[in-house]
């Protein structure tokens, strides 16, 4: 969505000047005609105003006093100031009270846009360089988290619940959702908060390394054990150890982690005496490690040592509410990391990826805004910039952005038609042969080049943007394929 722009000036001339050349450039803007009005406004960062422009002399509350009142309650909005000299006093007191630059009347529209602009990339860059500080020191919290949707909320209780003791956690869900984050913000509400936060992928460590990784290991207790290792025990002493994925340990690595979990000491392999610890255990997986332990693959003593307060995190099929404002922080993210500058998606790309399935869950999610943030030629996301998603269709209102999860058939959530076989005119591209075969990639590939070709009447440009490939892409498969198209068409186009 559009960032909001508050304009806040008593003389209504320019109100309205300004409020044009906001909304020319893409934003969305609110006016006050008072200090009073205006702070009101921007008081709350929930009131979704982004950007301040404040007059400076105004009847009753001055832009000065606006500007003081807001370092009390939100000192992070930028503000821009507008006054009518440009006497450098006055705009040395502005920039102390908090201003980020400002601007002697009358004003280049041009001018205003570009330092609205600017603030708002400096605003990600802030926000990104806060967010990254808290995450390395252990201090995220669940104000940080995006978890409106209901499905969420119990989420958010059970684990402020379990912060305020040293109880061991068990986070269920499916790859992508979002166990790290949780457990972060778990650690992040405890006593322990600002202590070491240790990360094992335990389904990512050699076999042959599992001990030493985990217990650590003496100098010469093995062969390569040029010098001594802590192990992530002792690395994550007085904080939390973060267990992912910890149904893929090896037994005989369970039954040493069990003893640490029961005495509270680690033994580092060569060493002739156990080290103490104070460790809080977070564990997570995404498998059924009750039907582990049915089938022998995973401790039973352990699974009941672990599983002693479960918290089931939702996938984002479930929680689609959030979509919306995860693709605006992951928007926020990519802005500051690779320097781009869009400002959102629209309702239209919004209410595309409230439909979709979303197998990889928020994982996928933020992966798709980081390759469309990368290919945005505009300001704003488009449906073009998902080329994946490109199957999906959505029947636009003005509640569907909000709606749109529950107005969207399965086949059309996923992406992909139900019956890929069949071959009546609605799925006339076949994967399957004639014994019922997949059909290989380059014949499938084949079929729906030339399906794509005759569907837009040779139309190349068009075949291209709705296949997600550029235009010397699609002429070269063209030509390994010796694809059938009219040259008139190609010609005409070429012209």
């Amino acid at each position: 969505m559009a960032k909001t722009v508050l304009v806040v000036d008593d003389d209504p001339t320019q109100r309205r000047l300004l409020q044009a050349a906001v909304e020319k450039a893409g934003f969305a803007c609110r006016v006050a005609p008072d200090g009073e009005s205006g702070l009101e406004m921007a008081r709350n960062a929930s009131d979704g105003v982004d950007v301040m422009l404040l007059d400076l002399v105004m009847p009753g509350m001055s832009g000065m006093d606006v500007l003081a009142r807001l370092q009390e309650t939100r000192p992070e909005l930028p503000v821009m100031v507008l006054t009518a000299s440009g006497s450098i006093d006055t705009v040395v007191q502005a920039m102390r009270a908090g201003a980020i630059d400002f601007f002697v009347k009358p004003v280049s529209p041009e001018r205003v846009v570009v330092s609205i602009r600017n603030a708002l990339q400096m605003s990600d860059l802030r926000g990104e360089v806060k967010r990254l500080k808290k995450t390395a020191n252990g201090e995220l919290s669940f104000d940080d988290m995006i978890a409106s949707a209901p499905t969420m909320r119990q989420v958010v209780r059970l684990g402020q619940r379990a912060a305020s003791s040293n109880i061991p956690i068990l986070i269920l869900g499916e790859s992508g959702v979002g166990k790290e984050v949780i457990a972060r913000c778990i650690q992040g509400a405890s006593e322990r908060a600002g202590r070491p936060f240790v990360t094992v992928n335990c389904g990512a460590i050699p076999e042959n390394l599992v001990e030493s990784i985990l217990f650590g290991h003496e100098k010469g207790a093995f062969t390569g054990a040029v010098s001594k290792s802590l192990g992530k025990f002792v690395e994550a002493d007085g904080g939390t150890l973060f267990l992912d994925e910890v149904g893929e340990l090896p037994l005989d690595m369970q039954v040493k982690l069990l003893r640490v979990l029961q005495e509270s000491e680690v033994d580092a392999v060569g060493s002739r005496r156990p080290t103490k610890v104070d460790v809080r255990i977070i564990s997570a997986t995404n498998k059924d490690l009750s039907q582990l332990v049915a089938e022998g693959r995973f401790r039973e003593d352990l699974y009941y040592r672990l599983n002693v307060f479960p918290v089931d995190m939702p996938n984002l099929r479930e929680r689609k509410e959030d979509i919306p404002a995860l693709t605006a922080h992951f928007i926020r993210r990519f802005n500051a990391s690779e320097g781009t500058k869009v400002s959102g998606a629209s309702r239209d790309t919004l209410a595309m990826l409230c439909a979709y399935d979303w197998p990889g869950n928020v994982r996928q999610l933020e992966n798709m805004i980081f390759r469309a943030v990368v290919l945005c030629e505009g300001d704003e996301l488009q449906r073009q910039d998902f080329p994946q998603l490109s199957g999906i269709a959505v029947d636009l209102s003005d509640e569907d952005v909000a709606d749109a999860p529950d107005k969207t058939s399965h086949s059309a959530m996923s992406g992909m038609p139900m019956d890929l076989s069949s071959d009546d005119e609605d799925h006339p591209v076949r994967v399957t042969g004639p014994t019922g075969e997949l059909r290989s990639l380059e014949e499938v590939e084949r079929d729906l080049i030339q399906y794509a070709i005759d569907f837009y009447a040779g139309h190349m440009s068009e075949v291209a943007r709705k296949l997600g490939i550029g235009r010397s892409t699609l002429y070269r498969k063209v030509r390994e394929h010796d694809l059938r198209v009219k040259p008139e068409d190609t010609e005409a186009e070429a012209s």
